[in-house]
């Protein structure tokens, strides 16, 4: 049922060395629905990510995942649950050296797919994020949204249920954004899909998110809709989302006067 809970960190805690970047960090995602993560450069959103996927470990806490708390799992049963995930890096993370094509069917040709289900897969992918016809170019014939758009498509590739975006809008002009952000609606809308968004763009936090929870010292300072996040009494939450030097954030440098 669209609206339960599909994923809950609980009590994480991650420290690299002395640096403390989660610390009984607590959050819920919601099946069905796009979760909107915020938070200053460094606060653990990205960090956040690459536990449920295990490819960091957690000091501290347990990551459920419909119920099933991953973070003890052996590789072989991780490898399973990163087959439910769909990732779509910031800077896209194409492979400069082969077409669209074979950066959209990468996974599925490592799994040994029948090619004649790959071109159809790609093609139906491809065509899903706009990009129809763009098979044979390579990723240095893109633009930036569109590299964006072909980053989408590998991860949609192996039909995940849950696709996490880090920073999608980076880089990218008011318009082209904008265009992002429809494509993770529609995805999220056609595909049935659970998505996380991590962003710094509070346009798109707040035009894609269901939910918005705002990172800060290694805890979610903030939960709630997008209405709910912008009514926030808190301090340091109206200096994040209003873009304020001045605050209860302190960012390490004195004003020029």
């Amino acid at each position: 049922m669209a609206g339960d809970i599909l994923i809950r960190f609980e009590g994480i805690a991650k420290a690299f060395g002395r640096q403390k970047v989660l610390d009984d960090m607590t959050l819920d995602v919601h099946r069905g629905e796009t979760l909107a993560v915020i938070g200053r450069s460094g606060c653990g959103k990205s960090v956040m990510l690459k536990c449920l996927l295990g490819l960091i470990r957690p000091d501290a806490g347990r990551i459920l995942v419909d119920g099933r708390d991953v973070v003890a799992l052996p590789e072989e049963e991780m490898v399973k649950v990163r087959a439910r995930f769909g990732m779509v890096f910031q800077g896209a993370a194409l492979f400069d050296s082969l077409t669209v094509e074979e950066n959209v069917g990468f996974a599925l040709r490592r799994l040994g797919r029948p090619e004649a289900d790959i071109a159809r897969i790609v093609e139906e992918r491809l065509r899903q994020v706009g990009l129809p016809g763009s098979g044979p170019k390579k990723p240095s014939e893109l633009s930036g949204g569109m590299k964006k758009r072909v980053g989408l498509a590998r991860a949609l590739a192996m039909s995940p249920e849950v696709v996490l975006y880090d920073e999608p809008t980076t880089g990218l002009d008011p318009i082209m954004s904008d265009a992002i952000n429809d494509l993770i609606i529609a995805t999220r809308d056609s595909l049935g899909v659970t998505s996380i968004v991590v962003t710094h763009d509070m346009v798109s936090a707040y035009k894609v998110g269901h939910r918005v929870a705002m990172l800060h010292e290694g805890r979610v300072r903030a939960y709630g809709t997008p209405a709910e996040i912008q009514a926030s009494p808190d301090e340091a939450v109206q200096q994040f989302i209003h873009g304020r030097a001045t605050g209860p954030i302190n960012i390490g440098v004195e004003a020029v006067r």
